[in-house]
């Protein structure tokens, strides 16, 4: 669940720190409950403190979450793609990845994503050290943002620990390499945040422009039949035939 889709799909704002712990765990719990595979939450700075930290991570692992992001930035965030962002201080990083690591520790069901984007003021080689000791903090995943070139990525995954993860965004500073070429380079993760967002709007901006002109849109439609059992009507209506009550609804 990224951030910036999170932000733009609910709020119809841009990912700057404007959603609150509440709207994302609220976010979080209705896309979990509408799927059936693990997924990663980006919980931003954690929306405070250290003890925030912990709730937060807390209360998303309570949402279904498998995993959750937790970053260095001040406050408020902005997307790790944008101008303007900048990080805390080391002690104030790590105190949040311990924060975040000791609410795994005290039974939150929930992998730790460990994420700095100090490669933007202050160079790969601090984003580099401060990974490592997220690493040795207990972070289960970590995630150098916004590598500028190759040989940045290829730097990270031969100085950083444990399992990496690369962000994609297409348009984004970070070279759209393939997934083969990702692996090759050491990462074992690869988000791809934007691509869905960015396609169904084309999508929509698209058909909006065609019927403001009057003009055929149905090569950009699904079938009905199709929509209606992608949103789940044939499942619903296969499993209440078993229910007499339903067929005289």
């Amino acid at each position: 669940m990224s951030g910036f889709a999170a932000s733009a799909s609910r709020l119809g704002a841009p990912d700057l720190g404007l959603m609150s712990y509440g709207e994302v765990v609220d976010q979080a719990r209705n896309i979990n409950e509408a799927i059936s595979i693990p997924m990663i939450v980006d919980g931003d700075t954690g929306y405070g403190n250290a003890m925030n930290v912990k709730r937060t991570v807390s209360g998303l692992a309570r949402a279904g979450c498998a995993a959750i992001l937790i970053e260095d930035q001040i406050a408020p965030k902005r997307c790790g793609h944008t101008p303007g962002k900048d990080v805390v201080s080391r002690q104030e990083a790590f105190d949040r990845i311990q924060a975040a690591v000791d609410a795994r520790a005290d039974g939150a069901d929930i992998l730790i994503m460990a994420r700095t984007d100090a490669n933007h003021t202050h160079g790969i080689e601090e984003a580099i050290g401060r990974a490592k000791i997220f690493h040795e903090i207990g972070a289960d995943i970590l995630f150098v943002e916004a590598p500028k070139n190759r040989d940045e990525m290829k730097l990270i995954c031969s100085e950083v620990p444990g399992c990496k993860m690369a962000n994609i965004v297409e348009g984004g500073l970070t070279p759209n390499l393939s997934m083969k070429e990702l692996a090759d380079l050491g990462y074992q993760i690869a988000a791809y945040p934007l691509t869905l967002l960015s396609a169904s709007m084309l999508a929509m901006k698209s058909t909006l422009e065609l019927m403001k002109e009057d003009l055929p849109r149905d090569d950009l439609l699904l079938d009905f039949g199709e929509l209606r059992k992608n949103i789940g009507f044939d499942e619903y209506y296969s499993t209440s035939e078993k229910y007499t009550s339903a067929k005289r609804s």
